[in-house]
């Protein structure tokens, strides 16, 4: 691997990553097009990805940790109810139309951004709803889905999990960032990295600069996102699903 490729592979990996761990979620956005440009094909490039993509749980997991306690019991419930949905994913992403999951996954990611822009109260203040036994089934079940988009796909998903914290479950903007990156970012993306790695080649050798990136980015967006709190994180997420639904639904739709 050239000088110049270390570089742009680990320039990319914090840009992308820094924004994800700002944000909760979007490192796809601009890491995994970017392994596609260089050369690899889709599932080596998705199963690099992925495996880089852990660091950036370490580095906000060592971050976050630092800044606040975490709730075991409600983290062991989106690990158990998102887990198997991950693994589920990974085998049935060969399965979907390339199209239409890429297609209707931009399109909610959208839809996602712009329900936030135009709810300036959500998710400033922390509000205890839905931890009752039917509340946690659905918010449960809801998880399990998005874990299966994780997966399966590799474009916001984290973004997902954040929003459905703060909509359904009451947390804030920051605190539902710090269990998506934490939880999903080292734990899903883990469970995804080893199985996909598993049924894809890896590109070993472009690893070292990813993960360096990815676990610098993290720590880096994790930081500013304690540091400034509610407003910026609840703007950096807005701006990164608008950002990654066009994406998708341009892609899907082959306008480049």
């Amino acid at each position: 691997m050239s000088a110049i490729t270390f570089v742009l592979l680990f320039v990319i990996a914090f840009i992308a990553n820094t924004l994800s761990a700002l944000a909760g979620g979007g490192a796809g956005l601009l890491q995994l097009p970017v392994l596609l440009f260089l050369g690899l094909g889709f599932p080596t490039a998705l199963a690099t990805h992925k495996i880089a993509s852990v660091a950036l749980g370490v580095g906000a997991t060592s971050r976050h940790l630092r800044g606040q306690r975490m709730n075991l019991r409600f983290a062991a419930f989106i690990l158990g109810a998102g887990l198997p949905g991950v693994a589920l994913g990974t085998r049935i992403i060969l399965a979907i139309p390339d199209y239409w999951a890429e297609l209707s996954l931009g399109l909610l990611t959208l839809g996602l951004g712009l329900y936030s822009w135009l709810s300036p109260t959500l998710g400033q203040q922390a509000e205890h709803r839905h931890r009752d036994t039917p509340g946690m089934l659905i918010g449960g079940i809801v998880i399990f889905a998005i874990g299966a988009l994780n997966g399966s796909l590799t474009s916001g998903t984290g973004l997902f999990v954040t929003l459905w914290l703060i909509r359904w479950f009451g947390f804030d903007y920051t605190r539902a960032v710090s269990y998506t990156l934490v939880l999903v970012g080292l734990f899903w993306n883990g469970l995804g990295a080893l199985l996909l790695s598993a049924q894809a080649p890896v590109k070993w050798s472009w690893l070292p600069p990813l993960v360096l990136g990815s676990l610098l980015g993290g720590y880096a967006g994790a930081h500013w996102a304690l540091l400034k709190g509610n407003h910026l994180v609840k703007r950096a997420f807005e701006i990164l699903t608008v950002l990654v639904g066009l994406k998708l639904t341009a892609q899907a739709c082959g306008w480049f």
